[in-house]
């Protein structure tokens, strides 16, 4: 290039520049940055550079992909599968989720330390880390999993509708359009905000539980003293609840997340206190639900939850008749949440199992593995949602239990990543606290998992493992 040529990108110094007067400028316009580029000969001027956030702002900033991904396992089969809990054994499986509060919270921070120090989702680990065969495995059990799920929360938002009065014919096709054009045609920004905002539907369960006026003295009996029962209808809730409170989309969610949002290792803190958060506040809203019904159903016998309607009553202390609608509208945030997220996981994961482009910020012509696969999953959901008679409550339990049958698989895999100093580094790899609670929360499920299954398979053997109701 000519010595005297000009430099076809460089910056221009600002005194260079033909300034502007700042008589008359707005307050709020001066606490702009701005940044001047010459770029192929034409001088462009970047706007919007803010001043961090502060107090506040700064700690609302911070909460992102860990409270999306807790919050969406408080699904419509989450919301199922607590409210049944309460319902069928009043607080006495509180104590579950105070344990697996905490095995939440160390699960999704490993996947966002994983993201931070690798860049990588955790498919794309899989893949590099033990070939192309171990993760179509892992991507199989992934779609397994969430592909119940995807109908479960189309059931939901169906359940929710008919609560409303509206038909499920027309509310369930068009949430579908409303979700595949959120994330089809929104920035990661813009989608992550509307999630955060589907979360507040959840403080309608806080309020129905302190105004149901349960027995405190029992809560926390039941929160601080394990029991076990020799009942199957038990044991399966109890695995139906380790199911959906550690649900393997979320890991899949939080990880990519992170790494979408270009956490460096660097500034990875703020996201440790965005998992932790979010896991905390996602298991306060569950144990609302199992104290809400077990003070307003399981006290009068109603033991049973077949239908939304029967769930809703645990509202009722709150709002009276306004019950059904409330409960409606919680629901159907709740699903509409998760009905984004599933999708948006499982593709994550199959992209990142093929090795294919992926995320909200490309398109279709870019990332055709990706959004196809989510369009699918979306028409898949609200196609199958629509069948008529579907015993809704029944096969959302039943989701859950399955996701907690497969959930050792995939901790097994996070587990042995996020150990790997090769990988993560000497900083941010596991301490031997995290290990004991990993391994711990491993272990408790696939303890809880291997007793169900080998009762039940007893118990087509003719021997009876597990006593009969009890409830």
């Amino acid at each position: 290039m000519h010595r005297d040529a000009p430099s076809p990108v460089g910056l221009e110094p600002l005194e260079a520049v033909q300034g502007f007067p700042l008589t008359g400028v707005p307050p709020r316009a001066t606490a702009r940055a701005s940044l001047r580029l010459n770029i192929n000969g034409r001088s462009v001027r970047l706007r919007g550079l803010r001043r961090e956030p502060r107090g506040l702002l700064r700690l609302l900033a911070i909460f992102g992909p860990g409270l999306i991904a807790a919050s969406a396992g408080n699904d419509a089969g989450g919301i199922a599968t607590y409210s049944s809990a309460g319902a069928a054994y009043g607080y006495a499986l509180i104590w579950v989720m105070v344990i697996i509060t905490v095995s939440l919270a160390v699960v999704q921070e490993m996947c966002a330390r994983l993201g931070a120090a690798t860049g990588r989702g955790l498919l794309d680990l899989i893949r590099e880390r033990w070939g192309i065969g171990w993760a179509l495995f892992a991507v199989g059990i992934v779609l397994v999993a969430n592909g119940g799920l995807v109908i479960s929360e189309f059931v939901g938002i169906s359940a929710a509708a008919e609560l409303l009065g509206v038909s499920k014919y027309l509310a369930v096709p068009l949430a579908a359009i409303g979700l595949w054009y959120l994330v089809i045609y929104g920035s990661y920004g813009w989608v992550e905000r509307v999630f955060l905002c589907m979360t507040l539907v959840f403080f309608a369960y806080p309020i129905a539980a302190f105004m149901a006026h349960p027995h405190w003295g029992e809560v926390a009996r039941g929160a601080l003293v394990p029991t076990l029962r020799a009942d199957h209808d038990y044991l399966f809730l109890l695995v139906g609840l380790l199911g959906t409170t550690v649900t393997p989309y979320m890991q899949l969610f939080q990880q990519s997340s992170v790494v979408e949002k270009g956490v460096a290792r660097c500034h990875y803190g703020p996201e440790r206190l965005d998992a932790w958060a979010g896991a905390l506040f996602s298991n306060a809203m569950s144990i609302c639900m199992i104290i809400a019904t077990a003070a307003t159903l399981h006290v009068v016998g109603q033991t049973q939850i077949d239908t939304a309607a029967d769930a809703a009553r645990a509202l009722e202390p709150v709002v009276g008749q306004a019950a059904r609608a409330l409960f409606a509208v919680g629901l159907l945030g709740a699903s509409l949440l998760a009905g984004a997220v599933l999708p948006l996981a499982t593709a994550y994961a199959a992209s990142e199992a093929f090795g294919t482009p992926k995320g909200v910020q490309l398109d279709f012509r870019r990332a055709r593995l990706f959004f196809g696969l989510f369009t699918a999953l979306i028409v898949l959901g609200a196609g199958l949602a629509l069948v008529p008679d579907l015993p809704v409550i029944q096969l959302l339990v039943i989701m859950q239990v399955l996701n907690g049958a497969l959930l050792p698989v995939i901790l097994i895999f996070i587990l042995l990543l996020i150990n790997d100093e090769r990988l993560v580094g000497p900083n941010l790899k596991n301490t031997r606290l995290y290990n004991v609670l990993g391994w711990g929360t491993f272990a408790l499920i696939t303890i809880a998992v291997a007793v169900m299954l080998g009762g039940q398979v007893l118990d087509l053997c003719g021997v009876h493992l597990f006593g009969g109701g009890g409830k």
